[in-house]
């Protein structure tokens, strides 16, 4: 199945987080939070601004990007978990 966000919106892949910690301990299932990180997988055409023309997002398809812990909402296609938010939801894109 494949999805088109709409306007200013994101389909965004978490990313699992690590489950040891630094100093090697195991971090069990219940005490992990959701991760706040996630690859952009595709990205609205951009929200129309007063003067009716589209702007367009600064967060392309395959970024890396990092999010409100709240922000988005959670859907599932093709078993899979996804995320779709808008783009004022994102905090930052992680460059490497």
């Amino acid at each position: 199945m494949k999805i088109r966000p709409l306007n200013d919106r994101l389909l965004v892949k978490r990313l699992e987080e690590e489950e040891k910690t630094a100093g090697g301990i195991i971090i069990p299932d219940s005490a992990k939070e959701k991760p706040a990180q996630g690859k952009v997988i595709a990205v609205g055409p951009g929200k129309l601004n007063d003067a009716g023309q589209r702007v367009a997002l600064q967060v392309k398809a395959d970024d890396v990007i990092l999010f409100s812990k709240y922000g988005g909402t959670d859907v599932k296609l093709d078993g899979e978990d996804y995320l779709i938010m808008r783009e004022d939801d994102v905090l930052g894109i992680v460059e490497k």
